[in-house]
Protein backbone atom coordinates (compact mmCIF):
# COMPACT_ATOMS: atom_id res chain seq x y z
CA UNK A 1 0.00 0.00 0.00
CA UNK A 2 1.40 3.41 -0.99
CA UNK A 3 1.89 6.10 1.64
CA UNK A 4 -0.01 9.37 1.87
CA UNK A 5 2.92 11.22 0.30
CA UNK A 6 3.28 8.69 -2.53
CA UNK A 7 -0.43 8.85 -3.41
CA UNK A 8 -0.58 12.67 -3.22
CA UNK A 9 2.55 13.19 -5.34
CA UNK A 10 1.43 10.67 -7.98
CA UNK A 11 -2.22 11.67 -8.42
CA UNK A 12 -2.58 15.31 -7.30
CA UNK A 13 -1.04 18.71 -7.81
CA UNK A 14 -0.41 19.31 -4.09
CA UNK A 15 2.90 20.91 -3.18
CA UNK A 16 5.32 19.95 -0.37
CA UNK A 17 3.77 22.40 2.14
CA UNK A 18 0.30 21.01 1.41
CA UNK A 19 1.43 17.42 1.90
CA UNK A 20 3.27 18.28 5.13
CA UNK A 21 0.05 19.83 6.45
CA UNK A 22 -1.87 16.65 5.61
CA UNK A 23 0.78 14.59 7.41
CA UNK A 24 0.34 16.73 10.55
CA UNK A 25 -3.39 16.25 10.24
CA UNK A 26 -3.02 12.48 9.98
CA UNK A 27 -0.85 12.58 13.08
CA UNK A 28 -3.56 14.29 15.16
CA UNK A 29 -6.86 13.21 13.67
CA UNK A 30 -7.38 10.14 15.89
CA UNK A 31 -8.52 12.73 18.45
CA UNK A 32 -11.24 14.04 16.13
CA UNK A 33 -12.29 10.51 15.12
CA UNK A 34 -12.73 9.39 18.74
CA UNK A 35 -14.59 12.55 19.72
CA UNK A 36 -16.87 12.17 16.68
CA UNK A 37 -17.48 8.41 17.12
CA UNK A 38 -16.85 8.31 13.37
CA UNK A 39 -14.47 7.13 10.66
CA UNK A 40 -12.39 9.87 9.06
CA UNK A 41 -11.32 9.61 5.43
CA UNK A 42 -8.90 12.10 3.91
CA UNK A 43 -9.89 12.89 0.32
CA UNK A 44 -7.80 14.96 -2.10
CA UNK A 45 -8.88 16.09 -5.58
CA UNK A 46 -7.28 14.10 -8.39
CA UNK A 47 -5.42 15.85 -11.17
CA UNK A 48 -7.75 15.74 -14.21
CA UNK A 49 -8.38 17.24 -17.64
CA UNK A 50 -10.26 20.57 -17.95
CA UNK A 51 -14.02 20.13 -18.18
CA UNK A 52 -13.95 16.72 -16.57
CA UNK A 53 -15.95 16.14 -13.37
CA UNK A 54 -13.83 16.33 -10.23
CA UNK A 55 -12.73 13.03 -8.68
CA UNK A 56 -11.33 12.44 -5.21
CA UNK A 57 -8.65 10.05 -3.99
CA UNK A 58 -8.60 8.65 -0.42
CA UNK A 59 -5.03 9.03 0.88
CA UNK A 60 -5.60 8.16 4.57
CA UNK A 61 -8.20 6.64 6.86
CA UNK A 62 -8.65 6.32 10.62
CA UNK A 63 -11.26 4.36 12.58
CA UNK A 64 -12.66 5.43 15.96
CA UNK A 65 -11.69 3.58 19.13
CA UNK A 66 -14.91 4.78 20.77
CA UNK A 67 -17.47 3.35 18.31
CA UNK A 68 -17.89 0.69 15.59
CA UNK A 69 -16.41 1.50 12.19
CA UNK A 70 -18.57 2.36 9.20
CA UNK A 71 -16.11 0.60 6.84
CA UNK A 72 -14.90 -2.95 7.19
CA UNK A 73 -12.64 -2.54 4.13
CA UNK A 74 -9.72 -0.16 3.78
CA UNK A 75 -10.59 2.83 1.59
CA UNK A 76 -7.04 4.17 1.06
CA UNK A 77 -6.14 4.35 -2.64
CA UNK A 78 -9.77 4.43 -3.77
CA UNK A 79 -10.69 7.01 -6.43
CA UNK A 80 -14.36 8.03 -6.64
CA UNK A 81 -16.39 10.58 -8.56
CA UNK A 82 -19.90 11.56 -9.60
CA UNK A 83 -22.91 11.57 -7.24
CA UNK A 84 -21.06 9.41 -4.70
CA UNK A 85 -18.79 12.33 -3.80
CA UNK A 86 -21.19 15.23 -4.29
CA UNK A 87 -20.88 16.12 -0.57
CA UNK A 88 -17.07 16.23 -0.86
CA UNK A 89 -17.27 18.47 -3.92
CA UNK A 90 -19.62 20.91 -2.15
CA UNK A 91 -17.34 21.14 0.89
CA UNK A 92 -14.31 21.63 -1.37
CA UNK A 93 -15.76 24.26 -3.73
CA UNK A 94 -17.94 26.15 -1.23
CA UNK A 95 -15.28 25.89 1.52
CA UNK A 96 -17.77 24.98 4.22
CA UNK A 97 -18.74 22.00 6.38
CA UNK A 98 -21.44 19.89 4.71
CA UNK A 99 -23.93 18.16 6.96
CA UNK A 100 -27.03 17.82 4.74
CA UNK A 101 -28.35 14.63 3.26
CA UNK A 102 -29.96 11.38 4.31
CA UNK A 103 -28.14 8.35 5.71
CA UNK A 104 -26.47 6.05 3.20
CA UNK A 105 -25.95 2.30 3.34
CA UNK A 106 -22.71 0.32 3.06
CA UNK A 107 -24.01 -3.22 2.78
CA UNK A 108 -26.03 -3.73 5.96
CA UNK A 109 -24.47 -0.71 7.74
CA UNK A 110 -26.32 2.64 7.76
CA UNK A 111 -23.99 5.64 7.91
CA UNK A 112 -24.24 9.43 8.09
CA UNK A 113 -22.02 11.47 5.77
CA UNK A 114 -20.34 14.77 6.68
CA UNK A 115 -17.61 16.62 4.81
CA UNK A 116 -15.10 19.03 6.38
CA UNK A 117 -12.84 21.17 4.18
CA UNK A 118 -9.15 21.12 5.13
CA UNK A 119 -7.73 24.60 4.87
CA UNK A 120 -4.05 25.48 4.88
CA UNK A 121 -3.11 28.91 6.18
CA UNK A 122 0.31 30.47 6.15
CA UNK A 123 2.65 32.88 4.43
CA UNK A 124 4.36 32.20 1.15
CA UNK A 125 5.25 33.82 -2.12
CA UNK A 126 1.59 33.57 -3.13
CA UNK A 127 0.59 36.41 -0.83
CA UNK A 128 0.82 37.17 2.85
CA UNK A 129 -1.86 35.43 4.92
CA UNK A 130 -2.99 33.22 2.03
CA UNK A 131 -5.39 30.34 2.68
CA UNK A 132 -6.92 27.66 0.51
CA UNK A 133 -8.79 24.37 0.78
CA UNK A 134 -6.44 21.56 -0.17
CA UNK A 135 -8.45 18.47 0.85
CA UNK A 136 -11.69 17.27 2.43
CA UNK A 137 -12.24 15.10 5.50
CA UNK A 138 -15.15 12.67 5.16
CA UNK A 139 -16.62 12.10 8.61
CA UNK A 140 -18.77 8.96 8.34
CA UNK A 141 -20.67 7.68 11.37
CA UNK A 142 -21.98 4.13 11.78
CA UNK A 143 -25.66 4.55 12.76
CA UNK A 144 -26.38 0.89 13.53
CA UNK A 145 -25.85 1.46 17.27
CA UNK A 146 -27.47 4.91 17.46
CA UNK A 147 -29.01 5.73 20.86
CA UNK A 148 -29.67 8.68 23.13
CA UNK A 149 -26.26 10.18 23.87
CA UNK A 150 -24.97 10.49 27.44
CA UNK A 151 -23.43 13.63 28.93
CA UNK A 152 -19.97 12.30 28.04
CA UNK A 153 -20.99 11.67 24.43
CA UNK A 154 -22.62 15.10 24.12
CA UNK A 155 -19.41 16.78 25.32
CA UNK A 156 -17.36 14.64 22.95
CA UNK A 157 -19.56 15.58 19.98
CA UNK A 158 -19.62 19.29 20.89
CA UNK A 159 -15.83 19.36 21.14
CA UNK A 160 -15.53 17.41 17.87
CA UNK A 161 -17.64 20.03 16.08
CA UNK A 162 -15.40 22.81 17.45
CA UNK A 163 -12.27 21.03 16.20
CA UNK A 164 -13.92 20.35 12.83
CA UNK A 165 -14.64 24.06 12.44
CA UNK A 166 -11.02 24.84 13.37
CA UNK A 167 -9.91 22.40 10.67
CA UNK A 168 -12.11 24.24 8.16
CA UNK A 169 -10.64 27.54 9.41
CA UNK A 170 -7.06 26.29 9.06
CA UNK A 171 -6.21 26.52 12.78
CA UNK A 172 -6.11 22.75 13.37
CA UNK A 173 -3.94 20.71 13.45
CA UNK A 174 -1.35 22.78 15.32
CA UNK A 175 2.32 22.93 14.29
CA UNK A 176 4.41 20.30 16.06
CA UNK A 177 6.86 21.51 18.68
CA UNK A 178 10.56 20.74 18.05
CA UNK A 179 11.56 17.41 19.54
CA UNK A 180 7.97 16.50 20.44
CA UNK A 181 6.96 12.91 19.77
CA UNK A 182 3.59 11.80 18.45
CA UNK A 183 2.78 10.13 21.78
CA UNK A 184 -0.01 12.04 23.50
CA UNK A 185 -3.04 11.46 25.72
CA UNK A 186 -6.02 9.99 23.89
CA UNK A 187 -9.69 10.82 24.37
CA UNK A 188 -10.25 7.65 26.38
CA UNK A 189 -7.42 8.52 28.80
CA UNK A 190 -9.28 11.56 30.13
CA UNK A 191 -10.92 14.70 28.75
CA UNK A 192 -11.52 18.08 30.40
CA UNK A 193 -13.31 20.99 28.76
CA UNK A 194 -12.63 24.54 29.93
CA UNK A 195 -14.67 27.68 29.32
CA UNK A 196 -13.11 30.98 28.24
CA UNK A 197 -12.28 31.85 31.87
CA UNK A 198 -10.38 28.60 32.43
CA UNK A 199 -12.99 26.88 34.59
CA UNK A 200 -13.86 23.24 34.10
CA UNK A 201 -17.26 22.73 32.47
CA UNK A 202 -16.88 18.97 31.99
CA UNK A 203 -14.47 16.25 33.14
CA UNK A 204 -14.71 12.63 32.01
CA UNK A 205 -14.52 9.88 34.66
CA UNK A 206 -10.96 8.97 33.62
CA UNK A 207 -9.87 12.60 33.91
CA UNK A 208 -11.43 12.77 37.37
CA UNK A 209 -9.53 9.61 38.37
CA UNK A 210 -6.22 11.03 37.09
CA UNK A 211 -6.59 14.12 39.29
CA UNK A 212 -7.59 11.96 42.22
CA UNK A 213 -4.18 10.29 41.88
CA UNK A 214 -2.66 13.76 42.20
CA UNK A 215 -4.52 14.30 45.49
CA UNK A 216 -7.68 16.16 44.41
CA UNK A 217 -10.72 14.21 45.60
CA UNK A 218 -13.49 16.76 44.88
CA UNK A 219 -15.29 17.10 41.55
CA UNK A 220 -13.41 19.03 38.88
CA UNK A 221 -16.42 20.89 37.41
CA UNK A 222 -16.30 24.54 38.43
CA UNK A 223 -12.59 24.47 39.35
CA UNK A 224 -10.14 26.89 37.78
CA UNK A 225 -7.77 24.29 36.31
CA UNK A 226 -4.53 26.30 36.08
CA UNK A 227 -4.75 27.33 39.73
CA UNK A 228 -5.62 23.78 40.78
CA UNK A 229 -2.58 22.32 38.99
CA UNK A 230 -0.35 24.98 40.51
CA UNK A 231 -1.53 24.02 44.00
CA UNK A 232 -1.29 20.25 43.49
CA UNK A 233 2.14 19.99 41.86
CA UNK A 234 4.93 18.73 44.11
CA UNK A 235 7.41 21.07 42.40
CA UNK A 236 6.15 24.71 42.50
CA UNK A 237 8.14 25.63 39.38
CA UNK A 238 6.70 22.67 37.49
CA UNK A 239 3.22 23.55 38.70
CA UNK A 240 3.55 27.19 37.63
CA UNK A 241 4.85 26.10 34.22
CA UNK A 242 1.92 23.71 33.71
CA UNK A 243 -0.54 26.40 34.86
CA UNK A 244 0.94 28.93 32.45
CA UNK A 245 0.53 26.49 29.57
CA UNK A 246 -3.13 26.05 30.45
CA UNK A 247 -3.57 29.84 30.36
CA UNK A 248 -1.68 30.01 27.05
CA UNK A 249 -4.20 27.62 25.48
CA UNK A 250 -7.02 29.96 26.58
CA UNK A 251 -5.25 32.74 24.68
CA UNK A 252 -5.35 30.67 21.49
CA UNK A 253 -1.83 29.21 21.68
CA UNK A 254 -0.86 25.56 21.29
CA UNK A 255 1.51 24.87 24.20
CA UNK A 256 3.67 21.71 24.33
CA UNK A 257 2.66 18.77 26.50
CA UNK A 258 3.43 18.90 30.19
CA UNK A 259 3.78 16.38 33.00
CA UNK A 260 2.55 17.12 36.50
CA UNK A 261 3.83 15.16 39.51
CA UNK A 262 2.20 15.06 42.95
CA UNK A 263 1.99 12.49 45.73
CA UNK A 264 4.08 10.02 43.75
CA UNK A 265 1.75 10.16 40.73
CA UNK A 266 2.50 11.58 37.28
CA UNK A 267 -0.13 12.91 34.89
CA UNK A 268 0.62 13.93 31.29
CA UNK A 269 -1.48 16.86 30.04
CA UNK A 270 -2.07 18.32 26.59
CA UNK A 271 -4.02 21.56 26.20
CA UNK A 272 -5.63 22.57 22.89
CA UNK A 273 -7.37 25.91 22.38
CA UNK A 274 -10.92 25.85 21.03
CA UNK A 275 -11.17 28.56 18.35
CA UNK A 276 -14.16 27.85 16.10
CA UNK A 277 -14.46 30.68 13.54
CA UNK A 278 -11.42 32.27 15.20
CA UNK A 279 -13.27 33.01 18.45
CA UNK A 280 -11.58 31.66 21.65
CA UNK A 281 -14.28 29.85 23.63
CA UNK A 282 -12.09 27.80 25.97
CA UNK A 283 -9.76 24.84 25.76
CA UNK A 284 -9.69 21.07 25.54
CA UNK A 285 -7.34 19.35 27.99
CA UNK A 286 -6.43 15.70 27.54
CA UNK A 287 -4.87 13.92 30.51
CA UNK A 288 -3.23 10.53 30.97
CA UNK A 289 -2.07 8.85 34.15
CA UNK A 290 1.52 7.83 33.29
CA UNK A 291 2.62 6.99 36.84
CA UNK A 292 3.53 3.38 36.08
CA UNK A 293 5.19 4.31 32.79
CA UNK A 294 7.46 6.84 34.52
CA UNK A 295 8.19 4.41 37.34
CA UNK A 296 9.41 1.87 34.78
CA UNK A 297 11.39 4.59 32.99
CA UNK A 298 13.15 5.51 36.24
CA UNK A 299 13.85 1.84 36.96
CA UNK A 300 15.37 1.42 33.49
CA UNK A 301 17.46 4.57 33.91
CA UNK A 302 18.76 3.26 37.25
CA UNK A 303 19.54 -0.09 35.67
CA UNK A 304 21.32 1.54 32.73
CA UNK A 305 23.37 3.73 35.07
CA UNK A 306 24.33 0.67 37.12
CA UNK A 307 25.39 -1.27 34.02
CA UNK A 308 27.47 1.66 32.76
CA UNK A 309 29.15 1.95 36.15
CA UNK A 310 29.97 -1.78 36.09
CA UNK A 311 31.56 -1.44 32.64
CA UNK A 312 33.52 1.58 33.88
CA UNK A 313 34.86 -0.40 36.84
CA UNK A 314 35.69 -3.41 34.66
CA UNK A 315 37.62 -1.10 32.33
CA UNK A 316 39.54 0.35 35.27
CA UNK A 317 40.32 -3.12 36.60
CA UNK A 318 41.52 -4.30 33.19
CA UNK A 319 43.75 -1.25 32.88
CA UNK A 320 45.18 -2.06 36.32
CA UNK A 321 45.88 -5.63 35.20
CA UNK A 322 47.57 -4.33 32.05
CA UNK A 323 49.70 -1.96 34.12
CA UNK A 324 50.77 -4.81 36.44
CA UNK A 325 51.70 -6.99 33.46
CA UNK A 326 53.66 -4.11 31.96
CA UNK A 327 55.59 -3.67 35.22
CA UNK A 328 56.27 -7.39 35.33
CA UNK A 329 57.54 -7.35 31.74
CA UNK A 330 60.16 -4.73 32.69
CA UNK A 331 61.55 -7.09 35.35
CA UNK A 332 61.78 -10.13 33.08
CA UNK A 333 65.17 -10.77 31.49
CA UNK A 334 64.03 -13.45 29.04
CA UNK A 335 63.12 -11.95 25.64
CA UNK A 336 60.47 -14.65 25.16
CA UNK A 337 58.93 -13.96 28.56
CA UNK A 338 58.98 -10.18 27.98
CA UNK A 339 57.27 -10.60 24.60
CA UNK A 340 54.62 -12.91 26.05
CA UNK A 341 53.78 -10.39 28.76
CA UNK A 342 53.64 -7.53 26.25
CA UNK A 343 51.23 -9.54 24.09
CA UNK A 344 49.05 -10.12 27.17
CA UNK A 345 49.07 -6.37 27.85
CA UNK A 346 47.78 -5.71 24.33
CA UNK A 347 45.03 -8.33 24.66
CA UNK A 348 43.83 -6.98 27.99
CA UNK A 349 43.94 -3.38 26.69
CA UNK A 350 41.82 -4.29 23.65
CA UNK A 351 39.11 -5.77 25.90
CA UNK A 352 39.29 -2.65 28.08
CA UNK A 353 38.48 -0.56 24.97
CA UNK A 354 35.13 -2.35 24.60
CA UNK A 355 34.19 -1.80 28.23
CA UNK A 356 35.26 1.84 27.98
CA UNK A 357 32.87 2.30 25.06
CA UNK A 358 30.07 0.45 26.86
CA UNK A 359 30.53 2.65 29.93
CA UNK A 360 29.59 5.65 27.78
CA UNK A 361 26.69 3.94 25.98
CA UNK A 362 23.03 3.87 27.02
CA UNK A 363 22.62 0.25 25.91
CA UNK A 364 24.61 -2.95 25.64
CA UNK A 365 25.93 -2.14 22.17
CA UNK A 366 29.00 -0.38 20.81
CA UNK A 367 29.93 1.52 17.68
CA UNK A 368 32.73 -0.82 16.65
CA UNK A 369 34.49 1.22 13.95
CA UNK A 370 36.14 3.54 16.50
CA UNK A 371 37.40 0.55 18.52
CA UNK A 372 38.94 -1.07 15.42
CA UNK A 373 40.65 2.20 14.46
CA UNK A 374 42.24 2.50 17.91
CA UNK A 375 43.33 -1.14 17.97
CA UNK A 376 44.84 -0.78 14.48
CA UNK A 377 46.81 2.29 15.51
CA UNK A 378 48.18 0.47 18.56
CA UNK A 379 49.17 -2.55 16.43
CA UNK A 380 51.36 -0.47 14.12
CA UNK A 381 53.02 1.30 17.07
CA UNK A 382 54.06 -1.79 19.02
CA UNK A 383 54.79 -4.33 16.26
CA UNK A 384 58.45 -5.27 15.83
CA UNK A 385 59.23 -4.58 12.15
CA UNK A 386 61.59 -2.51 9.98
CA UNK A 387 58.79 -1.58 7.60
CA UNK A 388 56.53 1.45 7.78
CA UNK A 389 53.11 -0.17 7.91
CA UNK A 390 49.96 1.78 7.16
CA UNK A 391 46.54 0.70 8.40
CA UNK A 392 43.35 1.33 6.45
CA UNK A 393 39.71 0.41 7.13
CA UNK A 394 37.12 -0.16 4.40
CA UNK A 395 33.40 -0.45 5.06
CA UNK A 396 31.82 -0.31 8.49
CA UNK A 397 31.27 -2.75 11.32
CA UNK A 398 28.32 -0.73 12.58
CA UNK A 399 26.81 -1.17 16.03
CA UNK A 400 27.50 -4.53 17.64
CA UNK A 401 26.15 -6.09 20.83
CA UNK A 402 28.59 -6.39 23.72
CA UNK A 403 28.73 -10.19 23.62
CA UNK A 404 30.04 -10.03 20.04
CA UNK A 405 32.23 -6.94 20.42
CA UNK A 406 34.29 -8.28 23.35
CA UNK A 407 35.40 -11.43 21.50
CA UNK A 408 35.64 -9.75 18.10
CA UNK A 409 38.05 -7.06 19.29
CA UNK A 410 40.46 -9.74 20.54
CA UNK A 411 40.26 -11.58 17.20
CA UNK A 412 40.81 -8.41 15.14
CA UNK A 413 43.68 -7.35 17.42
CA UNK A 414 45.45 -10.71 16.98
CA UNK A 415 44.95 -10.70 13.22
CA UNK A 416 46.36 -7.17 12.94
CA UNK A 417 49.40 -8.00 15.06
CA UNK A 418 50.04 -11.16 13.01
CA UNK A 419 49.62 -9.25 9.75
CA UNK A 420 52.21 -6.65 10.78
CA UNK A 421 54.76 -8.89 12.49
CA UNK A 422 54.64 -11.89 10.15
CA UNK A 423 53.80 -10.05 6.93
CA UNK A 424 56.60 -7.53 7.45
CA UNK A 425 59.09 -9.24 9.81
CA UNK A 426 62.22 -7.54 11.12
CA UNK A 427 65.52 -8.82 9.73
CA UNK A 428 68.59 -9.58 11.81
CA UNK A 429 70.64 -6.80 10.20
CA UNK A 430 67.89 -4.19 10.63
CA UNK A 431 67.24 -4.12 6.87
CA UNK A 432 64.04 -5.15 5.06
CA UNK A 433 64.03 -8.77 4.00
CA UNK A 434 63.44 -7.97 0.35
CA UNK A 435 65.08 -4.83 -0.97
CA UNK A 436 62.98 -4.97 -4.12
CA UNK A 437 59.81 -4.77 -2.05
CA UNK A 438 58.72 -1.24 -1.10
CA UNK A 439 59.51 -0.36 2.50
CA UNK A 440 55.91 0.77 3.08
CA UNK A 441 53.52 -2.05 3.92
CA UNK A 442 49.76 -1.86 4.09
CA UNK A 443 47.17 -3.71 6.13
CA UNK A 444 43.50 -3.28 5.17
CA UNK A 445 40.60 -4.17 7.46
CA UNK A 446 37.38 -4.63 5.48
CA UNK A 447 33.93 -5.14 6.95
CA UNK A 448 30.45 -5.50 5.48
CA UNK A 449 27.17 -7.09 6.43
CA UNK A 450 25.41 -9.64 4.24
CA UNK A 451 22.37 -11.77 5.08
CA UNK A 452 22.62 -11.29 8.84
CA UNK A 453 26.33 -12.04 8.81
CA UNK A 454 29.33 -9.82 9.44
CA UNK A 455 32.17 -10.47 6.98
CA UNK A 456 35.59 -9.22 8.12
CA UNK A 457 38.80 -9.42 6.10
CA UNK A 458 42.27 -8.48 7.36
CA UNK A 459 44.61 -8.36 4.35
CA UNK A 460 48.25 -7.32 3.93
CA UNK A 461 50.69 -7.00 1.05
CA UNK A 462 53.50 -8.66 3.00
CA UNK A 463 55.48 -11.87 2.75
CA UNK A 464 52.53 -14.26 2.63
CA UNK A 465 52.08 -17.60 4.38
CA UNK A 466 54.97 -20.08 4.44
CA UNK A 467 54.76 -23.25 2.38
CA UNK A 468 52.74 -25.99 4.03
CA UNK A 469 51.15 -23.61 6.56
CA UNK A 470 48.09 -24.99 8.36
CA UNK A 471 46.30 -22.73 10.85
CA UNK A 472 44.82 -25.62 12.84
CA UNK A 473 48.26 -27.09 13.51
CA UNK A 474 50.07 -23.80 14.09
CA UNK A 475 51.75 -23.36 17.45
CA UNK A 476 51.21 -19.58 17.39
CA UNK A 477 49.26 -18.65 20.54
CA UNK A 478 47.60 -15.69 18.82
CA UNK A 479 46.20 -17.86 16.05
CA UNK A 480 45.02 -20.43 18.58
CA UNK A 481 43.12 -17.66 20.38
CA UNK A 482 41.66 -16.47 17.07
CA UNK A 483 40.42 -19.93 16.09
CA UNK A 484 38.99 -20.64 19.54
CA UNK A 485 37.04 -17.37 19.72
CA UNK A 486 35.94 -17.33 16.06
CA UNK A 487 34.46 -20.83 16.13
CA UNK A 488 33.44 -20.81 19.79
CA UNK A 489 32.25 -17.51 21.29
CA UNK A 490 31.46 -15.92 17.91
CA UNK A 491 29.99 -19.12 16.38
CA UNK A 492 31.55 -18.23 13.05
CA UNK A 493 34.41 -19.32 10.81
CA UNK A 494 37.95 -18.16 10.09
CA UNK A 495 40.16 -18.85 7.05
CA UNK A 496 43.77 -17.77 6.43
CA UNK A 497 45.09 -17.85 2.85
CA UNK A 498 47.57 -16.24 0.47
CA UNK A 499 46.35 -13.38 -1.69
CA UNK A 500 46.56 -13.64 -5.46
CA UNK A 501 48.60 -10.44 -5.70
CA UNK A 502 50.89 -11.29 -2.81
CA UNK A 503 50.44 -11.12 0.92
CA UNK A 504 48.00 -12.79 3.25
CA UNK A 505 44.35 -12.38 4.08
CA UNK A 506 42.25 -13.66 6.98
CA UNK A 507 38.53 -13.98 6.31
CA UNK A 508 36.21 -14.04 9.33
CA UNK A 509 32.45 -14.65 9.09
CA UNK A 510 30.32 -13.95 12.20
CA UNK A 511 26.54 -14.59 12.37
CA UNK A 512 24.56 -11.64 13.77
CA UNK A 513 21.30 -13.40 14.54
CA UNK A 514 19.86 -14.24 17.96
CA UNK A 515 22.26 -15.95 20.32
Amino acid sequence: MSTLRDLAEEHTGLGPADIDHLHRLAGDWQLLSDLSFADLLLWVPVRSDPGRAREFLCVAQVRPTTAPTAYQDDQVGKIVGGPEVAHLDIAFTQERIWREGDPVWYGDTPARHEAIPVRLRGESDREEGWSEVIAVIGRDTNLSTARTPSQLELNYLTTADDLAQMMADGTFPPPRHPGETTSAPRVGDGLIRLDASGKVTYASPNAQSAFRRLGFNAHLVGEELSGLISRLAADPLEGNDAAERMLASLRGEFPPRQEVEARGATVLTRALPLLPAGVPIGALVLVRDVTEVRRRDRALMTKDATIREIHHRVKNNLQTVAALLRLQARRVDSPEGKMALQESVRRVASIALVHETLSMSSDEAVEFDGIVDRVATAATEVAATNFTVKMRREGTFGVLPAEIATSLVIVVNELLINAVEHGFPASDDDEPLDTERAEVGEVVVSAHRFRKQLHVTVADNGAGLPDGFRAESSGNLGLQIVRALATGELRGSIELRNRAGGGTEAVLVVPLGKR
